[in-house]
């Protein structure tokens, strides 16, 4: 019975260990090379919204270290001996800001590449065409004018509003959010390494909105200047912005309802994307 009671205190002492060391795990890795795993350097963040958007980045780090914070998941390992800590965000606006916000808070990024896929808005974009995006814009941040009951919905009157943000002590706004310079220089100096469509410089739209409408998403292009819609990278260049972290949208198109193209493949190009995020944190950790 002593040895019964024993047993039972002491697998009991292991839960409360195990409940204390908070879900970390590591993957792809024994636990002798756990060591190598944690980040000596301020990583290099990779951010996508879903497991086809990370899965590439996991597979290429091979052995890493899994942490979840709330709901949200991050991995830490190295790509080419490159600290990085892959961010999956979940989709969305409020997802991307507080997944966002929690790895500055926890991993110290010094650069934050948000990657994934895209709707297209330019016609002359085609799917698996990939965007650099220097700046990023919340094209769900709109005003509308007043319209009695019965008069229906205007969209085309409706106009864009700015995002207000708090920086020492006095409001600044900000109709968009740029994409660090030297970041987008250093994805173009590699754009040659993408196989699988052309790379442009372009303008990223963000909103909780997935638009199908085709005059729709042409005024947009048109009223905006977007290239390209999805539903986080404005909220992650704006938390970034915040805490000052240098940030870089790369979005590889996966439909278009303005191209002529019947194509919709969110998995390929969710590789194809994550890929190219692979070569530019290579580049920058040369």
């Amino acid at each position: 019975m002593k040895r019964f009671i024993q047993l039972n205190i002491f697998t009991a002492l292991m839960m409360i260990t195990f409940l204390l060391m908070g879900c970390s795990s590591v993957m792809g890795a024994s636990t002798d090379s756990l060591h190598n795993q944690q980040l000596d350097h301020p990583p290099i963040a990779v951010q996508g919204a879903m497991d086809v958007e990370v899965s590439v980045l996991l597979k290429e780090m091979g052995a890493y270290r899994q942490e979840t914070h709330g709901n949200y998941t991050y991995y830490l390992g190295k790509i080419n001996k490159i600290p990085v800590v892959i961010s999956r965000t979940g989709i969305g606006m409020v997802n991307a800001a507080a997944s966002t916000a929690l790895l500055i808070e926890n991993y110290h990024p010094k650069v934050i590449i948000n990657q994934g896929t895209a709707g297209g808005h330019d016609p002359n974009l085609h799917v698996f065409d990939t965007v650099i995006g220097s700046e990023v814009m919340n094209i769900g941040r709109l005003t509308s004018e007043h319209l009695d009951a019965g008069q229906g919905i205007r969209p085309r009157t409706w106009k864009f509003t700015k995002t207000e943000m708090r920086e020492n002590g006095k409001i600044k706004e900000y109709a968009s959010f740029r994409s660090d310079p030297k970041l987008v220089k250093a994805a173009l100096r590699i754009a040659d390494k993408y196989k699988h469509g052309k790379v442009v410089v372009g303008k990223i739209g963000s909103t909780d909105f997935w638009n199908r409408e085709v005059d729709r998403i042409l005024w947009f292009h048109k009223t905006a200047g977007t290239s390209a819609e999805e539903m986080e990278a404005a909220s992650v260049a704006q938390v970034a912005k915040g805490f000052h972290i240098p940030f870089l949208s790369v979005r590889t198109i996966s439909n278009s309802e303005v191209s002529g193209e019947k194509i919709e493949d969110l998995e390929t190009a969710g590789h194809y994307c994550a890929e190219f995020a692979i070569e530019i944190v290579k580049a920058l950790g040369k």
